[in-house]
């Protein structure tokens, strides 16, 4: 990174962070938003492998074409579907209208931050994950990612091979923590895969494909028991 984006940044994440302290009428709403994820308690839908039920979807949120392509290509070799935001604008409007179920985030983008566009996607759904994918490689950027929601941080160059183990891990995590905030007695969803395979989850997943894990087949919830 150039010494000018160096201090673009440390720019950004000073006047963002000054930002959100100011905002003290809305600071119960706002950290409210942005729950940490402790303590969660894996159920039977948890042993439903985590890449296909949780992150079967993902969306990246990069400028960079290089950069875009090769994460694209990474992704898609390892069975996900993937599309490709490159700026806040198209990333919100494919959060909202296409609803992935992770997301990949640079947070220098063209027009605003990735700070604000995290933030805005935490806000407008707080339980599909965000991993911050970035060169910035700063403490103050790290604790501002975690103020307004990212679920991880990963620093460029990066070995594919722990990118790929943030998304199963976090993805495992959010699934968990989706679950254990779920009351006991909720009424689940039952469901069985052509091979025999039996499962149950929350009513929230409705419409989700799911992967097998006896035959490997996917597998959708139904919207109706």
């Amino acid at each position: 990174m150039s010494h000018d984006a160096i201090f673009v940044t440390i720019c950004v994440v000073r006047e963002f962070w000054l930002s959100i302290r100011g905002r003290t009428a809305s600071k119960e709403s706002f950290s409210g938003a942005f729950l940490r994820v402790d303590g969660m308690i894996l159920d039977e839908a948890g042993r439903l492998t985590p890449l296909a039920t949780i992150a079967n979807f993902i969306l990246v949120v990069e400028d960079d074409e290089d950069e875009a392509a090769f994460l694209k290509e990474l992704l898609e070799k390892h069975k996900y579907r993937v599309t490709v935001a490159r700026d806040g604008g198209q990333a919100q409007a494919t959060f909202v209208m296409r609803k992935p179920d992770f997301v990949i985030l640079d947070l220098i983008l063209p027009g605003e931050s990735g700070f604000e566009v995290c933030q805005r996607l935490k806000q407008a759904n707080s339980t599909i994950p965000v991993l911050v994918l970035t060169a910035v490689d700063m403490p103050e950027a790290r604790a501002l990612a975690e103020r307004v929601g990212s679920d991880g941080y990963l620093t460029k160059p990066f070995d594919p091979d722990e990118l790929l183990r943030q998304i199963q891990q976090i993805a495992l995590r959010n699934w968990e923590k989706t679950h254990s905030d779920q009351g006991k007695d909720e009424k689940r969803i039952r469901f069985s895969c052509r091979c025999g395979k039996r499962f149950k989850v929350s009513p929230m997943h409705r419409g989700k494909t799911l992967s097998c894990p006896e035959c490997g087949e996917p597998v959708t919830v139904p919207h109706r028991v």
